[in-house]
């Protein structure tokens, strides 16, 4: 098939194309680089030994959306393209709503046009909101503890919708948890742009030397060890789920949580890194983050019932490979 992929020069989409060449498919990816990085398209074409097609554009903006669609016979879409940090979408809503709903908004009315009936949309664990654990896929959504996971929750009502009105259309909704690693050839990986929002890279970072002091948000939360507990997945677990979900795909709307179904704490992340790669990550205690909630890790078990799809790498591998990839970057 031929997919579009938004986003695909980011974190999770980079690892996802690299997953769908893998596969048999051919790649097409649209990103305004915001959060991403031009050099990672070649890395991704040095990866899979062949070429991949990527234009520049934000997805929010339809006459650049639809040249995509008109110049190649697109077969499915995957749609990572949104800001993605909990915390920065309080200090900056308008940004999240505007971005995260019309670009979704867009791609489904392209689609329409077009006839593309395939559709896979990159939601979050967010949606969940403060729940108990582990989340299942059928909980009611509480997603009001930060605007980024409103815009998750009213993305997925949006294609919900349009499935509903249009029986042919075809949606998988993947919530997932914390991705964290890197690919295993080191070349591409989590690289955001200024101080991390998420704690992987800000873990490599300190662990570079290229921040000082990890800042743990809190150590008062009813957990193992008072610090946040998530449920972390490596990213290539991650990709794969996406592909099972494209190609398994049927006609209507299809939930699934891509998680490991354990929840790690961030204290244990730290001290597995530093068993894994034998780096000390000197760490400092910090009020609470606006937005944060205490647990989240998933319940897996319908993704591996209905899409044959586990995760299977471990938190040892995760932080290895998080930490090759942060040996190798070069700004």
């Amino acid at each position: 098939m031929n997919i579009l992929v938004t986003g695909g020069a980011g974190y999770i989409g980079s690892h996802t194309c690299i997953a769908l060449v893998k596969a048999g498919h051919s790649v097409i990816i649209a990103d305004n680089l915001s959060n991403s990085k031009s050099k990672t398209v070649m890395k991704i074409m040095d990866i899979v030994e062949e070429g991949v097609n990527f234009h520049k554009i934000d997805v929010t903006e339809e006459v650049a959306v639809e040249m995509i669609f008109r110049n190649y016979n697109i077969d499915g879409v995957i749609h990572f393209a949104g800001l993605k940090a909990a915390g920065e979408s309080v200090e900056k809503p308008i940004e999240y709503y505007y971005n995260n709903l019309v670009s979704t908004m867009v791609l489904t009315k392209v689609c329409q046009k077009y006839g593309v009936n395939r559709f896979v949309f990159s939601s979050s664990a967010t949606v969940y909101g403060d729940n108990n654990v582990p989340f299942v896929e059928n909980m009611e959504l509480l997603p009001t503890t930060n605007p980024y996971g409103e815009t998750k929750a009213m993305s997925e009502r949006i294609l919900t919708d349009i499935a509903n009105a249009n029986p042919l259309f075809s949606v998988a909704l993947l919530r997932y948890f914390n991705p964290v690693g890197a690919h295993e050839s080191g070349l591409i990986g989590e690289s955001p742009n200024g101080i991390p929002n998420n704690l992987m890279p800000y873990v490599t970072q300190v662990a570079k030397g290229k921040l000082e002091t990890l800042r743990v948000f809190g150590n008062d939360y009813p957990t193992v060890d008072g610090t946040g507990v998530r449920d972390y997945i490596h990213v290539l677990d991650l990709a794969e789920g996406h592909v099972a979900a494209l190609v398994n795909l049927t006609k209507g709307v299809h939930v699934y949580n891509l998680g490991t179904g354990k929840g790690t704490s961030v204290l244990e992340l730290v001290n597995a890194f530093e068993l894994a790669n034998g780096v000390g990550i000197p760490y400092e205690i910090v009020e609470r983050r606006h937005g944060d909630i205490a647990s989240c890790y998933a319940d897996a078990t319908k993704a591996k019932r209905e899409l044959g799809w586990v995760a299977k790498r471990d938190l040892i591998t995760m932080c290895r490979d998080a930490w090759r990839f942060e040996k190798n970057y070069k700004e």
